[in-house]
């Protein structure tokens, strides 16, 4: 398997002139046009912006995405109001950025300031009256699904073509990373880490998975799985031999036992190994994501032992 993903690389450009039936600047002069006429056959969302306006330079961005991936639902007009000043007091448009939505020749819905993607999304499914599905988030949702049903190979392909798309994607990194662990490819998968960034490394999907690598390369595998709980069933009191196991359940996947496992060292000897069994038990949770039920079930009981 060779590695063509580049976590620092650049998004392909859209085609030039792909989005002019969808998507295009405005202005007074062409306003009735590219506005009121289109708004009369459906909705047109109208994007007042400037260019020293920093909260614009995120918005728009979010704007033209959904506008996309709304399928010809709706269009969208930007605006500068530097070269349109008399429009912007004609339209009493106080601030930037400013977004207002057009059906039937008149605004009909709107919002100031810079939103986060979701509400973005919502002021959009309103407008045309339907969701409008993101299709990142439904190859994200293929691809945790192949994942879970131990299909490495599927869910690489999907993560791969979601960072095609959004290289900085930190669940598509993330993800890819687990999928190499599971393909086996932990060298791969190192080298993968190595090439990232420091702050890409501590972004929350991807710092778990590199906590699932490192398991990984701790060198336990389900092989070892029969040998650890027989030396440990021969000896209760080999909190080595207990480690060892909770390891080996961790990499045959009986996440319920390995985690009980590391809390019977805990009850044991809460500081062996320099507090390692509660260290290693922590890297579980994270490789498992904070929600897994092995993670909620595992926190709680480490908690009641830390605190009894």
């Amino acid at each position: 398997m060779s590695l063509i993903l580049d976590p620092n690389s650049s998004a392909p450009a859209a085609p030039a002139g792909a989005d002019s039936d969808l998507i295009k600047d405005s202005g007074i002069e062409t306003f009735m046009q590219d506005v009121i006429e289109p708004s009369m056959e459906g909705p047109v969302v109208v994007d007042f912006w400037a260019p020293w306006c920093g909260p614009c330079k995120t918005l728009t961005p979010t704007i033209e995405k959904i506008t996309r991936e709304a399928g010809g639902r709706v269009k969208l007009v930007k605006i500068d109001i530097d070269k349109n000043q008399d429009l912007a007091m004609q339209l009493r448009i106080q601030s930037v950025p400013t977004v207002y939505a057009f059906k039937g020749g008149r605004p009909v819905d709107g919002f100031q300031g810079a939103q986060p993607e979701s509400e973005v999304r919502a002021f959009f499914e309103r407008i045309v009256g339907g969701p409008i599905e993101s299709p990142i988030e439904i190859l994200l949702e293929k691809a945790h699904e192949a994942l879970a049903a131990d299909d490495a190979t599927t869910a690489y392909g999907l993560y791969g073509n979601v960072l095609e798309r959004e290289p900085e994607n930190d669940t598509a990194l993330g993800g890819v990373l687990r999928c190499m662990v599971a393909m086996g490819e932990v060298e791969h998968a190192r080298g993968f880490v190595d090439d990232m960034d420091d702050r890409t490394r501590l972004k929350g999907p991807v710092a778990a998975a590199i906590s699932a690598l490192e398991l990984a390369e701790s060198g336990f595998s389900s092989a070892d799985l029969d040998a650890a709980r027989a030396a440990a069933e021969a000896n209760p009191d080999d909190l080595q031999a207990r480690f060892d196991l909770g390891m080996a359940l961790f990499a045959a996947n009986k996440r319920d036992e390995a985690v009980q496992a590391m809390i019977a060292i805990i009850r044991k000897d809460r500081g062996w190994n320099d507090d390692g069994a509660r260290a290693q038990l922590i890297k579980f949770f994270e490789a498992w994501g904070p929600m897994d039920p092995a993670s909620v079930a595992g926190r709680r009981a480490l908690s009641t032992v830390l605190f009894a």
